[in-house]
């Protein structure tokens, strides 16, 4: 018989399963319970968008497109990034469209890291970039950001992690799981450290869209960073496409055709249909954007006054669908508060460590579900934090 001990790449056998899934499995044998942990929007893909992916499969339209995507496609997302955000990219040879953001990070760290290569990621920070880096060899190196700091990169903490073999950082604002963002001054700080330097910047950007009340900023913007910057963005946050998996990254061509070498081998292309949605996403879709944007700055306030007048400890989220309160004063870590609301309350949220440590105690809660559901389950959190006084 077998033995898979010894079949499995040793470094892969070491990556932990995901902390975002952990407890769904339970809630989902609870017929009453509430879960705000997945980072999905709770808005159906804008009917126009539908339509223009079934006409595409109605026409016929279901072979390969060009490795790094319809060409009509990359052309809108280069003339989106232009008038929204300031970022200039030739579509001939500087975009490659992806199967969601997370293939468009994974391709951007297999094609920049290597054994030894040190990967700077600020923490609390979504779960898949370690993981992705440890599998190439490479060794993430955690830079901690705090409350009192609105969980935002300091340029002292950036410069402090910077050796040697440091190779790329990872910069994912408006941040998953704190919901932080960074202003165009704070991020231009940063720029100046890495002036002079080798460092490619990966810029998560997906939740662009999502930022309240302080316009986003792109990191590639910024002058002189561009060269260095590879942007990462994709469909499913802002135009509620979770399930298309589309994506998308940008950068100069002498770092965009190495990603795009990866990417041909990997996955050949992305879906035929879901790239004609795209299309039309990005021609007609900016008001169903806005509009949903709108919605989750309603339900962003009503979690952080929920959540204050309950007597959390919690940052005011400025961008994403997250809201990641302190839960220390109700129980001894945030796996314990999870763990004991679920059972009690049969509400699921997400430990913040499975963030990293620096959120080991706090939850990330979303906010991207209906009102109605955030006020059930504010109800039942009331019911917990009483029984916890």
């Amino acid at each position: 018989m077998i033995d898979y001990s010894k079949v499995i790449a040793p470094i892969v056998a070491t990556v932990k399963p995901s902390g975002i899934r952990k407890y769904f499995g339970i809630a989902e044998s609870m017929p009453d319970a509430i879960s705000l942990g997945v980072g999905e929007p709770d808005f159906i893909t804008p009917e126009h968008i539908r339509q223009a992916g079934i006409e595409s499969l109605n026409q016929g339209k279901t072979q390969y497109t060009a490795n790094n995507g319809l060409i009509a496609l990359r052309r809108e997302i280069a003339k989106y990034l232009e008038n929204r955000f300031n970022c200039s990219y030739n579509p001939d040879d500087e975009v490659v469209v992806t199967v969601g953001g997370s293939e468009a990070i994974d391709l951007c760290i297999r094609a920049l890291l290597t054994v030894g290569d040190e990967f700077l990621v600020p923490e609390p920070s979504f779960v898949c970039y370690a993981p992705l880096a440890s599998i190439t060899g490479a060794v993430p190196v955690p830079i901690k950001t705090v409350k009192e700091d609105s969980f935002k990169l300091t340029p002292a903490a950036l410069k402090a992690a910077i050796t040697p073999k440091t190779k790329a950082l990872l910069l994912s604002y408006p941040n998953n799981p704190t919901g932080a963002v960074m202003t165009r001054d704070e991020l231009m700080e940063l720029a100046k450290v890495l002036e002079g330097t080798n460092i490619v910047v990966i810029a998560d950007e997906i939740y662009a869209e999502l930022s309240y009340g302080l316009k986003h900023t792109s990191f590639a913007s910024l002058p002189g960073m561009r060269e260095r910057t590879i942007l990462v963005s994709g469909f499913s946050k802002a135009f509620a496409m979770t399930g298309w998996r589309l994506g998308y990254c940008c950068a100069p061509r002498e770092l965009i055709q190495y990603i795009a070498r990866i990417h041909q081998y990997a996955m050949m292309c992305a879906s035929t249909p879901a790239q004609y949605a795209g299309i039309e996403a990005m021609r007609n879709g900016i008001p169903d954007a806005e509009y949903m944007a709108e919605k989750y700055n309603e339900r962003r306030q009503f979690m952080y006054k929920s959540l204050l007048d309950l007597g959390f400890d919690c940052f005011e989220p400025q961008g994403a669908f997250y809201i990641f309160p302190d839960v220390s004063m109700f129980a001894k870590d945030g796996t314990a508060f999870v763990e004991e609301l679920l059972e009690k309350q049969h509400v699921a949220v997400v430990p913040g460590e499975a963030f990293g440590e620096s959120g080991k105690n706090h939850v990330r809660i979303s906010y991207a579900y209906s009102l109605e559901s955030l006020k059930k389950a504010m109800e039942r959190i009331a019911l917990f934090v009483q029984s916890k006084k």
